[in-house]
């Protein structure tokens, strides 16, 4: 069962998780290709990330010379990007990444680890699309890293999934699949010697053809795909690398 709107928010994952999140799932470590390749893409910039988050893709970018800005839902998110050595320098608007609320036009404007999936309808993620691409310069890209779904991991509507087991500490994913909607519930579990901590998340997935069509009903269309960040061939499975480009009028 889902939580509900009222329990669940845009701002609800960030807040919960901020302040682990960097040291239990993600370290903070400079994630080289994904750099390299959005770096390739912006140029100079200015370059916009959806969901900013600790800033673990903008504060390299920044440091590459590219004008960067963010969006972010979630204030416990963006203090741990102000600490963080030229945290402060990168402007941060506070809202739902959807409304893409900021001014000006982007050459590139991206959204990573999966976060396009945290728009929970699929009225939103569309929404979101259209608004990107009234702030994409004329030669700019929208570029999207995403899971691809794979339904055949869920048993009955359900999955337990242990992630890591360290010494003291043991990470699980508990989740339940609803297929009309097309979404997951999932609370992220840990477990120590002190005790536990959950952190729920809440997702609707999207194939990458469904994707391609809300970008074109957006004025975009696909540029180039790719299975990661280093440019291996997409080949349907994992996750995708998807860049987006204006399509002519």
């Amino acid at each position: 069962m889902s939580l509900g709107m009222d329990e669940y928010g845009p701002s609800t994952y960030g807040d919960r998780i901020a302040d682990v999140y960097d040291a239990w799932f993600h370290p903070p470590s400079d994630p080289g290709a994904a750099v390299d390749f959005l770096a390739g893409l912006a140029g100079s910039g200015p370059a916009l990330e959806l969901a900013i988050g600790t800033g673990r893709i903008a504060l390299p970018l920044a440091e590459r010379g590219v004008e960067i800005r963010g969006i972010d839902a979630s204030q416990a998110m963006v203090a741990k990007l102000r600490e963080k050595p030229g945290g402060a320098d990168i402007p941060v608007t506070m809202g739902d990444f959807a409304d893409v609320p900021v001014d000006g036009r982007f050459r590139l404007v991206f959204v990573v680890f999966n976060t396009l999936f945290a728009l929970l309808t699929q009225d939103d993620q569309g929404r979101c699309l259209r608004n990107v691409a009234e702030h994409l310069t004329d030669d700019g890209v929208f570029v999207v890293e995403a899971f691809v779904p794979d339904i055949a991991r869920f048993d009955r509507g359900q999955r337990v999934q242990t992630h890591r087991v360290e010494p003291g500490r043991v990470f699980l994913d508990v989740s339940m699949h609803d297929p009309v909607h097309q979404r997951v519930s999932v609370q992220l579990v840990v477990f120590e010697e002190s005790g536990f901590r959950m952190f729920p998340v809440e997702l609707r997935y999207v194939w990458p053809s469904e994707l391609d069509l809300m970008a074109q009903l957006a004025g975009l269309r696909l540029r180039e795909r790719w299975g990661d960040w280093s440019r291996e061939p997409f080949t349907g499975e994992g996750k995708h690398i998807s860049v987006y480009e204006r399509a002519p009028a």
